[in-house]
């Protein structure tokens, strides 16, 4: 499956992760993007690039 995938993280003393290469390749994430970390305490966390969500902004406008 190409678009998928799966993959475990172990977060840092600093409470870092690193975002996998799987990851960085598929959603085109580069050194120097602006990511939005999303948090529900019932659902969990989703990371987006900061362009999604100003794309999606933009669409909302309309």
């Amino acid at each position: 499956m190409k678009d998928k995938f799966i993959v475990s993280v172990k977060v840092g003393p600093k409470g870092q992760i690193t975002i996998p290469k799987e990851a960085r390749d598929m959603f085109d994430i580069k050194e120097g993007d602006t990511l939005f970390v999303l948090g529900d305490k019932q659902r969990g966390i989703a990371i987006l690039k900061a362009d999604s969500i100003y794309d999606v902004m933009e669409n909302n406008k309309k």
